[in-house]
């Protein structure tokens, strides 16, 4: 949307973006650590602290399970992030910045459920979001490939909107499986998230090299249905939560 009709010297503005998101984030680390100190101090910081009864083993295979589903929804953008522009060109003969507006609706979508989420996780339970978002986006992510232009567009931006609005949930639900971890269980995730939309991007190019860029559809479109294994997290929830 941007660099094509303007260049890539364009780009450039974007710097501007990234110095403010700097400056939020120094005063949200200033802040937060205001309120670890505070947090410290009080007598009963320790009973505030979400608990749980879970057994390690119940633990270690949830957090097993959430890994399985961190790679089936970062595999599945990666899919639609890498390739969905190339994909309307070639099915739809989409012109260039055409596929790129395409693109950012579903970028938009996903930014829009990622913020959805957080608040429908507290007030239902971290565990259905995670089930409905993944889940829930499988019979879209299905259609996808098979439908005509306008549709395809319309069933890309559900489909951010729905499979991004487990970010949050995710995250949260294991900080929970791991009380005074937050910053591992951070780490840890994070790093999968990111890691893992790299590996996809450069496996569905491979695959695209050796089949076609309908066939990455095709296959890619299977993955939210690792969701039906959000069945087997045990049930817990934060005090904060519902």
């Amino acid at each position: 949307m941007i660099v094509i009709p303007f260049g890539q010297s364009s780009i450039g503005w974007f710097a501007l973006t990234a110095l403010l998101a700097i400056f939020i984030l120094v005063r949200i680390g200033d802040w937060y650590k205001r309120r670890l100190a505070i947090a410290v101090r009080r007598p009963d910081a320790a009973e505030t602290a979400f608990a749980h009864s879970l057994p390690r083993r119940k633990i270690h295979t949830a957090l097993v399970i959430l890994g399985i589903l961190v790679f089936s929804k970062y595999f599945y953008i990666a899919s639609m992030t890498s390739y969905f522009t190339f994909f309307l060109m070639d099915k739809f003969a989409v012109s260039v910045q055409g596929a790129q507006y395409c693109l950012f609706a579903f970028l938009a979508a996903s930014a829009a459920g990622t913020f959805i989420g957080g608040p429908l996780g507290d007030r239902i339970g971290r565990k259905y979001v995670i089930w409905g978002s993944i889940l829930g986006a499988a019979p879209f992510t299905l259609l996808l490939p098979y439908v005509g232009l306008a549709a395809t567009v319309v069933l890309s931006v559900v489909i951010g909107l729905v499979i991004s609005s487990a970010f949050s949930a995710i995250l949260v639900y294991a900080t929970d499986l791991m009380p005074g971890k937050v910053g591992m269980i951070a780490g840890v995730f994070f790093g999968l998230m990111f890691g893992l939309g790299g590996l996809g991007s450069a496996f569905f190019g491979w695959l695209a090299d050796r089949t076609s860029i309908e066939f990455i559809f095709q296959v890619s479109t299977l993955l939210p249905l690792l969701g039906v294994i959000t069945g087997f997290l045990p049930n817990i929830e934060s005090k904060s939560g519902k």
